[in-house]
């Protein structure tokens, strides 16, 4: 057993039996349901040991239970080995949901737990609504890790700071009366935001409050006459006053959230977005004014990017891209003679960004995966897993960085060795797949979920798939992951619009062998008009080169074909004068025509 995961639940429950509950969910969020969060809030990792970024815990008062998706099912599986806790894995037919799993555990009359300030409104109304039907109780207003977390880390203090509109493209005075002109056409005239990227870009504020993501915690009221972030004052230097007090925003401490919602004025028609909105808030808003519950427009008005900010990604991706260049010239010339591992790979990944003027921090943690370490597919190693890179076998690296230009994600399989004919025929399937969707045209109005099958097409029609997303939209310097769009096979009613930067990432990943996956950034650019609408399609932005060594032309087709070797010549043609001699014959000769 592991010790200290035991002590911890050990705690939880007695907890639980002070409050009379049976059961207890721990989320792996924070009040503002981020996907990375500050320490302060990383209560499910330090109750279970598992610390993928996706994941829910259940504890009833004699078993324990993670939820996760597939990207995490053989990491969870080893973290959570000798902890007594169950893996759950979302997404398969023969799992129960939470609702089902507390009903078969729990008693009719029994109270399930769960702290309503880092639940969704959503998840806890839905929950609410099927447990009912088994005369299950459900109480919000249980938070256990104050008392029992000892070493609980601090709420973070770092200062917020001021983007330039010479960057961002649009000041806050500028999105505000964008933000309320959406409102107004909601029948709103004020909303409430949670979301930290959401007040980071309506406000043009950045921080480091959450590891990867340059956003500041913080509550955000926004109306057409009074404009307030909830926010840590000591976090706030003078030239952000002065530039919150220039655009007409107020600041008041970052408690007063609650009492601001509580006692709010009955003019304002509050829309609030209760799938990005904690289960506590909804409920203590002043019952005399109008709530309209609706989707937030900061994330449309957020995901359509602007010109500045599209010329600030393509920079960043020149910067990018040399970075990479020069790691993994780096990587292969060094391979045979020293001991490079996943993790002194990652770090010197990092060495060559970071000498990359306006670099800021990774985008995410690095995902180094050699050989069966790529099947994981958010694989992150540690000095137990670490793995020493061999010249032989795949190596796949998923990473990012933030730069103040923008914000990059990129993924490359690499072939370490000489390939196997069925090792070459699974990379090249899977980069059909990348091509397909990178060149795909289609009507205005077409959403993610109807382009995703052009990724699949391949894999599937050898009987392979994969079960993560295909594409998730990107921040500019904001968070890695964001919506509202999106491509994967779950229906989203949200349509491709010019202006939206996606991930273009199908894979493959085959457990005990080998993980493979193509990954690229595209911009949602207009193509034409003709008879029939507007037609769109997508443009490129990601610099590096895919292995030759892996792919196997006889299974491109000539457009396919002709779209790779027009791509590495952008790639050559936009990185080389950045490069010395040396650099630029090793990119020459990455880049050279397939045929």
């Amino acid at each position: 057993m592991n010790s200290h995961i035991i002590t911890n639940i050990t705690a939880l429950r007695e907890v639980m039996r002070e409050n009379s509950l049976e059961a207890f969910i721990i989320p792996s969020t924070d009040p503002h349901l981020s996907e990375y969060v500050a320490p302060h809030w990383q209560s499910r990792e330090w109750i279970s040991g598992f610390d993928g970024s996706a994941g829910t815990i259940v504890v009833t008062t004699d078993s324990a239970f993670l939820y996760t998706d597939s990207r995490y099912f053989l990491q969870a599986e080893k973290q959570l080995d000798g902890t007594g806790i169950i893996l759950m894995k979302e997404g398969i037919s023969s799992t129960p949901s939470i609702s089902e799993l507390l009903a078969g555990e729990l008693q009719a009359g029994d109270t399930v737990g769960c702290d309503g300030m880092v639940c969704s409104y959503n998840f806890i109304t839905e929950l609410k609504k099927q447990l009912d039907k088994h005369s299950l109780h459900i109480n919000i207003g249980i938070e256990p890790f104050e008392k029992i977390w000892g070493a609980r880390p601090s709420l973070p203090k770092e200062f917020a700071f001021v983007y330039p509109d010479s960057l961002s493209g649009e000041n806050p005075s500028s999105k505000r009366d964008r933000i309320m002109t959406a409102l107004n056409q909601a029948g709103a005239n004020a909303t409430f935001l949670s979301m930290l990227d959401e007040i980071a870009w309506s406000f043009d504020l950045r921080g480091s409050d959450v590891e990867y993501n340059p956003v500041v915690i913080s509550f955000a009221f926004i109306s057409e006459d009074e404009n307030i972030i909830f926010i840590d004052e000591g976090k706030l230097t003078s030239e952000v006053k002065d530039h919150l007090r220039e655009h007409n925003i107020t600041t008041a401490s970052y408690e007063k959230a609650a009492d601001f919602l509580k006692n709010m004025s009955p003019k304002y028609k509050l829309l609030i977005d209760t799938a990005k909105t904690n289960a506590f808030y909804p409920e203590i808003i002043n019952p005399a004014a109008e709530v309209i519950k609706a989707n937030s427009p900061v994330a449309m008005l957020k995901a359509i990017k602007n010109e500045t900010e599209i010329e600030g990604f393509r920079k960043a991706m020149v910067k990018d891209g040399v970075a990479l260049v020069k790691f993994y010239k780096w990587l292969e010339e060094n391979v045979e003679t020293e001991v490079i591992t996943e993790m002194s790979a990652s770090a010197k990944l990092l060495e060559f960004r970071e000498c990359e003027q306006g670099f800021v921090t990774p985008s995410f943690s690095s995902i180094v995966g050699y050989e069966e370490h790529g099947a994981i597919v958010h694989y992150e190693a540690t000095s137990d897993t670490d793995r020493e890179i061999k010249n032989k076998g795949f190596l796949l690296i998923d990473s990012g960085g933030q730069y103040f230009d923008g914000t990059t994600d990129i993924t490359r399989t690499i072939i370490m060795g000489e390939p196997t004919r069925e090792e070459k025929e699974d990379f090249t399937l899977v980069l059909k797949g990348h091509i397909a969707l990178a060149m795909a045209q289609y009507p205005a109005g077409t959403r993610g979920d109807q382009l995703d099958i052009l990724a699949r097409q391949a894999l599937w029609n050898k009987h392979y798939n994969f079960l993560h997303g295909t594409g998730h939209g990107i921040g500019h310097f904001l968070n890695v992951h964001e919506g509202p769009q999106s491509i994967r096979m779950n229906h989203n009613p949200v349509t491709l619009i010019p202006g939206m930067i996606t991930s273009n990432e199908p894979g493959l990943y085959l457990a005990g062998k080998y993980g493979i996956r193509h990954e690229n950034l595209i911009l949602t650019v207009k193509k034409g008009d003709s008879d029939f609408g507007e037609f769109l399609g997508f443009e490129t932005l990601t610099l590096f080169p895919f292995d030759a060594n892996g792919i196997d032309t006889t299974l491109l087709s000539p457009a396919e074909l002709k779209w790779l070797n027009d791509y590495h010549v952008k790639v050559y043609d936009s990185l080389s004068s950045y490069l010395n001699e040396e650099e630029k014959e090793w990119l020459r000769e990455k880049t050279k025509t397939l045929l």
